[in-house]
């Protein structure tokens, strides 16, 4: 046999060889295999019909047509855990995700059964939200993606992509290919089953898409917390309270969920006597039965800001309308009548000024009466259901609105867009309005019974 013959001979060998071996990684010190590469034992599927097999050492799941979504899910439930696994989605149509501390209810989806519980995102599609955290069957998106933006292009589409899960406690984050991507605090589920996704399949001719799932390993003992780097949001969902990162990355409680301090009327320097509460948690504005007259007045922070990253939990009655101003001035200074940008918080469904102002810019969310908001109304809660809000200005003036963790509204102070829009508006006899260099963050008494909790601020 000639020289090239042989290595010919070596390479055909080499690539069959290499087919033959199970793609599974080696198990890393500490931690333990959940997938053997071979069966699915330990596992079982629970909900719709897609189908999973196991495949050259990859778990691979299979979209049926006329199913919901279909879960491969761990005979075992754990605790605090860090899991590790590789996973790869070929189709912009397709969607998968990786359940933790999950769990299953028989009679729901009309007894076809439900899976319910935090997922870590696989998002090929446009939006770009993989590694983000969602809660299955429940409470809809926690982490958008839209919260960390510059974590979208880390997710790589027909490839294998490493996922890291650490759930230490009441905190969940996700890493892709080691990127820092998601952190959630949680109020709910300690412990539950691990499962791996086949989402539904819109159209009947989607059938047949494909998820691989790989190297599946978990670490239970031992476990220490890996750091995430600055400036990553955290959705802390534990009310009026910052974790230790928040804290170090410079977040500040605007409110201590006990006491008024820090807050004062824009009458006199003292917390109105009457027409705001504090208790159980929420700083509450009364409001009064007609729902329009102001009893306690508008109140803001004893500080002024300049850019900051803000955001703020808040909850309404029905035909509600309040708002949430920034750089806020005082008509004399240091009192009077105030002016600021709004956030608008309206029950977008029932209160008439939502019909009112332009295309829309009186609605939740929107930059009030001067540029509307754009939003999903699956990303809107239901009055009487706690919303989150977010506001961030930048030094360079660029703002950005968001709802539930989506960005529905960006803006430049001062350009053209933003004055000819402020020319339009009822603000348009007031001088450069909105473009101070700072100003104090305000809570409306507009008669409507609100609460506020969770607000927090990071300068920037």
């Amino acid at each position: 046999m000639n020289i090239k013959a042989s290595l010919a001979s070596a390479l055909i060998f080499c690539i069959a060889f290499c087919c033959l071996q199970p793609a599974n990684a080696q198990v890393k010190p500490g931690y333990k295999s959940l997938f053997d590469g071979k069966t699915l034992n330990g596992w079982k599927r629970l909900a719709g019909q897609a189908e999973y097999t196991v495949e050259n050492g990859n778990i691979v799941g299979t979209s049926a047509a006329n199913s919901g979504n279909t879960f491969l899910v761990t005979e075992k439930e754990y605790g605090d855990f860090v899991l590790e696994l590789d996973a790869k989605i070929g189709e912009v149509t397709s969607n998968s995700g990786i359940q933790v501390r999950s769990h299953f209810n028989p009679a729901g989806h009309e007894g076809k059964g439900l899976v319910y519980g935090k997922q870590c995102e696989i998002d090929p599609s446009a939006r770009k939200w993989s590694g983000g955290i969602y809660d299955e069957g429940r409470r809809d998106w926690l982490y958008p993606l839209d919260m960390h933006a510059d974590a979208k292009a880390v997710f790589k589409i027909g490839v294998y992509n490493h996922y890291k899960i650490e759930c230490i406690g009441n905190e969940m984050k996700t890493w892709i290919n080691g990127v820092a991507i998601a952190d959630v605090v949680d109020t709910l589920d300690r412990t539950g089953f691990i499962g791996l996704q086949v989402h539904a399949v819109q159209k009947p001719e989607d059938a047949g898409e494909k998820v691989y799932f790989k190297n599946i390993q978990i670490k239970t003992s031992g476990l220490t917390p890996q750091a995430f780097p600055k400036n990553v949001y955290v959705v802390n969902l534990a009310p009026n309270s910052l974790t230790g990162y928040e804290k170090k990355d410079g977040w500040k409680l605007l409110f201590d969920g006990k006491t008024s301090k820090g807050w004062r009327s824009i009458k006199n320097m003292d917390f109105p006597a009457k027409g705001w509460d504090v208790s159980d948690g929420m700083l509450t504005n009364i409001g009064m039965p007609d729902g329009e007259t102001s009893v306690g007045g508008d109140i803001i922070t004893e500080d002024r800001y300049a850019a900051f990253d803000l955001s703020f939990d808040f909850k309404m009655t029905p035909v509600a309308n309040s708002g949430v101003k920034y750089f806020t001035t005082l008509s004399n200074g240091t009192t009077g009548a105030a002016l600021g940008l709004e956030y608008q918080v309206l029950d977008d469904d029932k209160h008439p000024d939502a019909k009112l102002g332009r295309n829309g810019d009186r609605r939740m969310g929107s930059l009030y009466d001067i540029l509307p908001a754009s939003k999903q109304a699956r990303f809107v809660r239901k009055m009487g259901e706690w919303n989150t809000a977010r506001i961030v200005v930048y030094p360079n003036n660029h703002v950005e609105h968001y709802l539930n963790g989506v960005k529905i509204l960006e803006y430049d102070r001062g350009s053209g867009t933003y004055r000819e829009a402020v020319a339009l508006s009822k603000f348009k006899g007031e001088r450069n309005f909105g473009e101070g260099l700072d100003g104090y963050v305000l809570l409306q008494d507009h008669g409507c019974h609100v609460n506020f909790r969770s607000i927090k601020l990071k300068k920037l």
